[in-house]
């Protein structure tokens, strides 16, 4: 009797799926790039790409990462020539060294944008010559995910001498720009954007009347804290005094800072407002004792409290220069005027820790933000690709 070979086990299918919870945690973890690649995979991969958690939640993981160093991007004040369209540097924040270069992929009039802004990895950018005028072209851009939008026309109209700054309002994930025109020792005009809304709308200063802004002309106005915040000039008794004005992005009321008592020995030639490190910095060119050229710079330990302003760093200078940036890691952009005749200025990077100097690679005064990539503006009205 011929032997009954033995039947061959069944074969289970290995189960290769991956859960959609796990394949989304993935996908969170991935460079914006390769991100946007996997929309095309499939309806809902695209579809919860496209999610404000999912957005946030890439975004929290790209700000946690531990790194030594952030990115800055940075623009000159004025193209080469009339002809050439804006181009704007992501680099290293300690070092300037180049990433990479994206080209604007909108115009303005003057073909002079500034960077009003940066959060998130969205920057908000204007006409920078047309803010005396009162022009209101005004852009939010995410190069990462090559997405832009033109903001409406705005409630003030045509006004001039024009300030803005640019917030991310964390408490309702979204992303304002704060538009106050004001000449003189004046009561200032304000009004305010919102993303979710696409619209403007007037906003009422409940604090003294005799304020004067001060524009930043080369570096964001700083947002910490949740809060935005201007030098301003204000008259009191006679005297005009230089203080702090912070917005509250969230209530959208202004508050009164006090600069420190120490800053206002001897000259100053240059102030200006930044973000180091998650707190308030001021900083400020003048001159010593000795009579030669240096830069104090003072952090707010605790905010609004005048008593925690602490004088972190004197940075000396063997020739007069004005401060172009300060950035979130400490690296100090200056401009340093030669007296050398037909060579213009020099442009320096500080390490304000160590003093170590370094060329930036600048040849011309420059806009400089700081910057992530991100996946904000991926979708939305009036928004549109490139």
């Amino acid at each position: 009797m011929k032997e009954l070979c033995p039947q061959p086990p069944i074969l289970r299918r290995r189960n290769n799926h991956i859960p959609y919870d796990i394949a989304l945690n993935i996908l969170a973890k991935l460079p914006v790039k390769s991100v946007i690649r996997f929309r095309c995979v499939c309806k809902s991969w695209d579809s919860s790409i496209t999610t404000p958690y999912f957005i946030s939640t890439h975004l929290n993981h790209n700000n946690n990462k531990d790194r030594d160093n952030g990115y800055v991007i940075h623009k000159p004040s004025s193209p080469p020539t009339p002809f050439d369209s804006p181009v704007c540097t992501v680099a290293f924040d300690h070092t300037f060294d180049r990433i990479y270069e994206v080209r604007i992929p909108f115009d303005f009039s003057s073909n002079c944008a500034q960077i009003v802004g940066s959060c998130n990895g969205l920057l908000c950018l204007a006409d920078f010559r047309s803010l005396s005028t009162g022009d209101n072209d005004i852009y939010l851009w995410n190069p990462s995910i090559r997405k832009f939008k033109k903001l409406p026309d705005t409630c003030l109209g045509k006004v001039s001498f024009v300030t803005l700054g640019f917030a991310y309002h964390s408490e309702n994930n979204d992303y304002k720009v704060v538009r106050i025109s004001c000449r003189s020792l004046s009561t200032p005009k304000i009004e305010v954007y919102t993303l979710s809304s696409d619209s403007w709308r007037r906003v009422e200063i409940s604090l003294t009347a005799n304020l004067m802004f001060r524009k930043n002309f080369y570096s964001p106005v700083p947002l910490i804290s949740g809060s935005l915040y201007w030098f301003a000039y204000t008259k009191e008794e006679n005297c005009r005094r230089v203080i702090i004005m912070a917005f509250d992005v969230n209530s959208e009321k202004f508050k009164k800072l006090a600069l420190p008592d120490d800053c206002f020995h001897g000259r100053s030639l240059h102030r200006c407002l930044a973000l180091f490190k998650g707190k308030l910095a001021f900083i400020k060119c003048g001159r010593n004792e000795q009579r030669d050229f240096q830069f104090s710079i003072w952090v707010m330990r605790e905010y609004g409290v005048v008593e925690s302003w602490d004088k972190l760093f004197v940075v000396p200078f063997q020739r007069v220069a004005y401060c172009i940036a300060f950035t979130e890691y400490g690296s100090l952009l200056a401009r340093c005027v030669t007296r050398v005749k037909n060579q213009g200025s020099k442009f320096v990077l500080i390490d304000t820790e160590t003093l170590h100097e370094k060329d930036p690679g600048i040849q011309c005064t420059s806009f400089v933000a700081n910057f992530i990539e991100s996946l904000v503006l991926i979708d939305g009205a009036n928004v549109e690709a490139y």
